[in-house]
């Protein structure tokens, strides 16, 4: 994990780094226009075939949200996006905690620890953004012990929002006839580790047999500009075992997930079709105000969308294309650079089995 600047929030005793101050906008840009209507195109389209295909399932997916405390409570996080975060499940990892109080894990001479915290009323601007769940499997969940924790999960349900990510935790969220169950995993003893693949095929067994959909999300893999393809094997950073997520991603999939998303390296990852499932290994960064580097590649990112069928199987898909601006805020991204990011390390890294991503965003199975 890596930061951009010191805020209020972010436990944090390094070497200092400047922050511009953002300036929020009023008017929501063409841009953010244009990507809404992409959606929205995309949901009537599905919806238009619905009738053939019977009920599907809208699931939308970010990366990663490390938030700390901004001046005007968080009314600048998310402005214009809530056509972009638009779904029946929308799903964001949560990097840190909702609380006031716990003890934050970095020590008064660590040089290179981050422990994130934002007022849990924080859980309301997620809600009122779009968001109807939160992963909780990952790395910084813990930044201020138990203590934290209990108060960041009862932010959550403070806000009517769903979580899932601890151990042996499964989330079933009904929309319409359809039942969906979203899992969260990650290489940390307080998550339901996804280094245990054979604990996470049981229990994502588990949740197919009482689901129509089953949604996975994992936190794995090495973080930064240099982690941006996908290899097979174990992955490890900072002297941690990141976990195998090709590995683990196939054997959910095997198991019977119906979508695979992944979260953690703070770029960009390719997207990959396997035995007729999606599979999308990391969302970058989404939100990280004064807390993750928006630098390179770390500042490119997207909103995945997802129509699944109530079997699991492909209906239609669609990439909203976002830029973090300082101080670490999504927007719309006119230049639509994460469509061809995405686009070259899925051929890159997959080949035959790479999934298409369209000029517009719209994403189809090879």
């Amino acid at each position: 994990m890596t930061s951009g600047s010191d805020a209020p929030g972010v436990a944090r005793i390094s070497h200092e780094a400047s922050m511009s101050r953002y300036r929020p906008r009023a008017l929501r840009s063409s841009a953010s226009v244009l990507a809404g209507a992409v959606v929205v195109a995309l949901a009537c389209s599905a919806a238009s075939s619905a009738t053939a295909r019977g009920p599907t399932v809208s699931l939308a997916a970010t990366g990663d949200i490390a938030m700390a405390p901004s001046p005007d409570g968080g009314a600048d996080f998310f402005p214009g996006l809530r056509d972009d975060l638009a779904g029946d499940v929308v799903l964001g990892n949560l990097e840190g905690t909702l609380a006031t109080g716990g003890t934050s894990k970095c020590g008064p001479q660590s040089t290179d620890c981050f422990a994130f915290r934002a007022p849990p009323s924080y859980a309301g601007v997620l809600r009122r953004a779009g968001f109807t769940i939160f992963n909780l499997a990952n790395n910084h969940a813990l930044d201020y012990g138990p203590t934290g924790q209990a108060q960041t999960l009862a932010a959550l349900v403070h806000a009517r929002l769903r979580h899932t990510g601890r151990p042996r935790e499964m989330a079933y969220l009904r929309r319409g006839p359809i039942r969906v169950a979203v899992l969260g995993f990650a290489p940390y003893p307080w998550a339901q580790d996804l280094r245990d693949i054979a604990g996470a095929v049981a229990l994502v067994r588990k949740a197919d047999a009482k689901a129509d959909v089953v949604l996975v999300t994992m936190h794995a893999g090495a973080e930064g500009a240099d982690h941006q393809h996908v290899r097979p094997g174990t992955e490890t950073f900072l002297g941690e075992n990141r976990g195998n997520a090709v590995a683990f991603a196939h054997a959910a999939v095997n198991a019977g997930a119906d979508l695979v998303v992944g979260h953690g390296p703070h770029v960009l990852r390719g997207l990959e079709w396997y035995r007729g499932r999606l599979i999308a290994y990391s969302m970058g960064n989404f939100l990280g105000n004064g807390t993750l580097s928006i630098a390179g590649p770390g500042g490119v990112s997207a909103v995945l969308h997802v129509r699944l069928t109530r079997n699991g199987s492909w209906a239609a898909g669609t990439l909203v294309p976002i830029r973090l601006v300082s101080p670490g805020v999504p927007r719309v991204d006119s230049s639509k650079e994460a469509f061809t990011v995405i686009r070259k390390l899925s051929r890159s890294d997959f080949g035959r089995k790479a999934m298409h991503v369209s000029p517009s965003g719209t994403i189809t199975p090879p």
